[in-house]
């Protein structure tokens, strides 16, 4: 009898063929709960086995001490950042080391996204202390959150003035660029008042894979403990249809190009520009973009003690020298 898996997931297209049961395993049945917010922290919530979660809070609780999660570096959201920095169209910012000693609001400070980010804007030469920081909601939509999350730092890293919405400061001249992971509602129509501060983002994003190596990842999935010290096998097998749903989403893809007028050509830049092996699963694969984040982290000042890969996925290091 297969194990059941209570999975959370955000609505990853690529999922599809694993929640419609295109993609089946015999020994797992996975019971997938799309969710619009990531589950806090799946080792105390009684409604799942496995979730996917934040790399940043995941390393948190790594750094922590906290064992009640188990990471499987199957990064389910991946994804370039170079894209994600947005300004007004009629600003003068048009590279990444024109942020230096500009007003910038992001979405949440430790996020994993905003933290690779930043990561990129540093390889430019724009360090966290040459930028003013504010952190807030990104439209009136958003709720009002803690968004410093302890990381504030008075005339350096503060809250939105007023929790206005990012969007109206970004307008109005309160801030000169946003760091985004999702685009605001319009953003795309003709008349939108913003742009990506990269007039050819793709272009950055290209070069920066050729000088490290890899996409940088967002999210990967946590499992409890306990499920995985019950059920050692549980991960590979998780891993192993995730990425089977993947490719079989991607022949679909490429099959049914129609979805917007220039699929097609998308799913050819990318083949041309990325080697296939660029969203490859597991620990030996994405070594060494797991260890550029835990640098990150330690740089940034999001975690105090530098982190290993080793320290990141031990269950995987383990299973290694089995």
């Amino acid at each position: 009898m297969p194990l059941t898996l209570r999975l959370a997931l955000r609505d990853w297209d690529y999922m599809t063929p694993l929640v419609l049961g295109d993609v089946q395993s015999p020994r797992l049945d996975v019971r997938v709960d799309r969710v619009g917010t990531l589950i806090s922290n799946v080792g105390h919530d009684p409604a799942y086995d496995a979730a996917e979660m934040s790399f940043s809070r995941y390393a948190q609780l790594r750094h922590d001490g906290d064992d009640s999660v188990v990471g499987m570096p199957n990064f389910i959201m991946r994804g370039f950042r170079h894209r994600c920095i947005i300004t007004r169209k009629e600003s003068s910012i048009r590279q990444l080391s024109d942020l230096a000693g500009k007003k910038i609001g992001v979405t949440g400070w430790r996020d994993s996204g905003n933290t690779w980010t930043r990561a990129a804007i540093r390889r430019e030469g724009v360090e966290i202390d040459d930028a003013m920081w504010y952190a807030g909601r990104l439209t009136e939509a958003h709720p009002i959150t803690d968004r410093l999350d302890g990381f504030g730092r008075p005339g350096r890293i503060e809250a939105a003035p007023g929790e206005q919405p990012m969007v109206d400061l970004l307008k109005n001249g309160g801030l000169d660029a946003i760091f985004t992971p999702f685009m605001p509602p319009g953003f795309f129509d003709q008349d939108s008042p913003f742009r990506q501060v990269l007039d050819d983002f793709r272009a950055a994003e290209v070069t920066y894979f050729h000088e490290v190596g890899y996409v940088p990842g967002m999210h990967l999935i946590g499992f409890k403990a306990q499920i995985v010290q019950e059920n050692p096998w549980v991960m590979d097998e998780l891993s192993e249809l995730i990425d089977a749903s993947q490719r079989m989403w991607l022949q679909k893809r490429e099959k049914y190009a129609d979805t917007t007028p220039w699929m097609i050509d998308e799913l050819r830049r990318c083949a041309a520009d990325l080697p296939p092996s660029w969203n490859t699963s597991g620990l030996e694969a994405n070594e060494a973009m797991i260890s550029d984040f835990a640098n990150e982290l330690h740089a940034q000042k999001i975690l105090s003690r530098q982190l290993t890969p080793g320290d990141l996925f031990p269950w995987q290091v383990k299973s290694s020298l089995s």
